[in-house]
């Protein structure tokens, strides 16, 4: 008997910050959801499914989901770089220590801390205004301004700040290949096009597939660096920024809560649909 219980009392501390710290908001959201919650009425009324039915049929609410699409064709670029530097730096190079370090490095940077440093850099007359005059561009464009260029430049915010993570992902499961199976391919002739096809793309698989759920669940929930960078101006405004505003600036708690639950059920439903598609399986490269 002590020997089953044993388990659960090292497990008890984190399913206790587990419970407190997710499990009861998520139940609190929920039943906000059903209500008209300003933040501070002690006793909110039920209104049923009435915020749900607000979502759905207000376009201006739903319609933000567009600029996910930019966000998420972003993270779609971020994981391709990543997997080829990571790819490249797996063999023995000079320097490779340092390249690693460069591209994993913006990753331990505060979010906010990169978005004012870009905040400079696409300023007019800025630093990407000043390197592009180096070779002949001296038109100053309005890379947040601009409703066309605003939501490019803040994805490629993105995509610099987080291919760190993707790299080391792959990197760690490229590295977790056999190093036999690199020998082997080098005796029989293979290039490194032939050992990425056939060799590492099939090890990385599981890492991929972990990669593309985050892509997707990521592009939808985005926030940090468009909120400091444009508070959601000039067409910028994603799902997340726009919740935010409903529970903070227009005390609409209920409307919000809901909004965070579409959101939850979006990024549970396409994860699903994304298992479903790829299984999960064990590629036997030996």
């Amino acid at each position: 008997m002590r020997s089953r219980l044993l388990p659960w009392l090292y497990l008890l501390p984190a399913l206790a910050l587990l419970v407190v710290f997710t499990y009861i908001p998520v139940a609190s959201m929920v039943t906000y959801s059903f209500t008209d919650w300003d933040g501070l009425d002690p006793d909110p009324a039920f209104v049923g499914v009435d915020n749900y039915v607000q979502l759905f049929t207000r376009p201006e609410l739903f319609s933000v989901f567009v600029v996910s699409v930019y966000y998420l064709l972003a993270a779609f670029v971020q994981t391709a770089v990543a997997m080829y530097f990571a790819f490249i730096l797996s063999f023995k190079l000079r320097l490779r220590n340092l390249f690693k370090g460069i591209l994993f490095f913006p990753y331990l940077i505060n979010g906010v801390a990169v978005s004012f440093v870009f905040l400079y850099f696409f300023r007019p007359g800025g630093t990407l205004d000043a390197v592009l005059a180096l070779f002949g561009v001296h038109h100053e464009l309005l890379w947040l301004g601009d409703p066309d260029l605003v939501n490019v430049s803040l994805s490629g915010v993105s995509v610099w700040r987080f291919l760190g993570l993707n790299f080391v992902l792959f990197l760690g499961a490229i590295q977790a290949i056999p190093p036999e199976l690199h020998e082997a391919a080098e005796l029989d002739g293979a290039n490194r096009w032939h050992v990425f096809r056939h060799i590492v793309a099939p090890g990385i698989k599981p890492i991929l597939s972990l990669s593309v759920i985050l892509a997707v669940s990521g592009s939808l929930s985005v926030f940090e660096i468009p909120f400091v960078m444009t508070g959601g101006a000039g067409d910028s405004k994603t799902f997340v920024i726009q919740t935010v505003k409903l529970a903070f600036q227009f005390n609409k708690f209920g409307l919000a809560s809901a909004a965070a639950v579409v959101l939850l059920l979006i990024v549970l439903l396409v994860t699903w649909v994304q298992r479903r598609l790829v299984p999960e399986e064990r590629t036997d490269l030996t």
